[in-house]
């Protein structure tokens, strides 16, 4: 007799102490007074479910070279770039195109372009919270990570290079037009979609991946996960940095990412425009998780450490990869508290780097960015800075898609 399959991984609520403590907060802002079991028990089950058009795609990829059927790359970056599949494609491109056209019918294309740029308003903000509060603070949690180090993101190159690619995507999706089918932002959540999935493909193949502990590799509660620290997380932590955001700014930027987290093959369901939804579901996502892993920290200090070894220039330039390291610290002391930073063996210091930023945040936001003039200044100044980092990690400052790789 066949044993029943499980309906999550051993990893789901496996520290319930611990995820309650961290998730506190979280729930506190949320308005959650009780946390939804059945709510619970379904990202448990998502754990053990997969992106099922991106994993046919995948399929298709790896056929043999004389496949009719069989897609290139090159093919998929071609029907990326044109917005939509020929007619000639194999079936599993063409399903994959057609999973993302035409628009949902709750999509506005007004109120996309408005949180382009109240997000790229954000400014470095912004960027100091998808690093310390999104990246680092999810290596807290085992499953993603181990598979981030069986993928080559352990190493201080494959860090920053995994800083970049997250940086590229973001600064792609909120350029202007980006969003649109064919667009920088468009291709480039497709791709790594398509890359995911490949991934995803390959560790499920045979006993590479231990997926009765962890889940299937990028599953659909764990990327439902992922693209809440892109939205209300976002938001919420550049908050706590001092920065006002508007109420009708957090509902566009809200937009944009639920038509992100469309594109990239997030369910449905898990789709919100509310920042309190969102927030209330990642209070849920945080109560699954289990304890830290040995991965966590080896991620955490991979990262922490490349902001001072990826500046190869003159003494100059070296002491500014140090000061960018003391700077993330001290902001993660407020980002993660000290329990956030012993879980992944990162010193403990002062958040000495907290009021000057919450400072400047607040000219900035109630000051600069009352007038047109001074929101455009925001975003071309954000622009001007994220372009500079990627010329530093890429050689160029508008990465093509292989420098989006999963």
């Amino acid at each position: 007799m066949l044993a029943e399959p499980p309906l999550a991984p051993r990893r789901f609520r496996s520290a319930p102490e611990r995820a309650a403590r961290i998730a506190r907060p979280l729930g506190v802002v949320a308005g959650v007074r009780e946390p939804d079991h059945a709510l619970l028990a379904e990202i448990g089950r998502r754990m053990l479910t997969r992106d099922e058009t991106g994993a046919a795609l995948a399929r298709a990829m790896g056929r043999d070279r004389d496949d009719p059927q069989r897609v290139t790359m090159r093919a998929l970056h071609a029907a990326l770039a044109a917005g939509a599949a020929p007619a000639d494609a194999p079936p599993a491109l063409r399903g994959f195109l057609a999973a993302v056209t035409p628009d949902p019918d709750w999509l506005d294309r007004d109120l996309l372009d408005h949180g382009a740029r109240a997000y790229r308003r954000l400014g470095r903000s912004r960027d100091d919270v998808l690093l310390g509060l999104s990246l680092i603070g999810g290596y807290r949690y085992g499953g993603p990570t181990e598979l981030l180090v069986r993928t080559g993101g352990l190493t201080g190159a494959g860090a920053m290079r995994r800083l970049g690619e997250t940086q590229a995507w973001a600064f792609a999706v909120s350029r202007p037009g980006g969003m649109l089918p064919g667009g920088e932002g468009w291709a480039a959540t497709l791709h790594v979609r398509a890359m995911h999935a490949l991934v995803a493909e390959r560790f499920e193949r045979g006993d590479r991946y231990d997926v009765d502990t962890h889940g299937l590799p990028i599953n659909q509660a764990d990327s439902a996960a992922t693209l809440g620290l892109f939205n209300s997380t976002a938001i919420l932590g550049c908050r706590l940095l001092g920065r006002h955001v508007p109420r009708a700014d957090g509902a566009a930027i809200m937009h944009l990412w639920r038509y992100v987290g469309w594109l990239i093959g997030v369910d449905d369901d898990w789709l919100f425009d509310s920042e309190r939804d969102q927030n209330a579901f990642n209070h849920h996502v945080v109560l699954a998780q289990g304890a830290v892993t040995p991965a966590g920290p080896q991620l955490a200090g991979a990262l922490v450490e490349g902001l001072r070894s990826e500046r190869t220039g003159g003494r100059v330039d070296r002491l500014r990869g140090a000061w960018e390291r003391r700077r993330l610290l001290s902001l993660l002391r407020v980002f993660l508290r000290a329990e956030g930073l012993r879980d992944l063996d990162l010193p403990v210091g002062v958040p000495w780097a907290w009021p000057s930023q919450v400072l400047r945040n607040l000219v900035e936001s109630l000051l600069v960015a009352r007038s047109r003039r001074g929101r455009r200044w925001l975003e071309r100044r954000s622009d001007r800075r994220v372009r500079a980092d990627l010329t530093r990690r890429f050689g160029r400052e508008t990465p093509g898609p292989r420098d989006l790789a999963a």
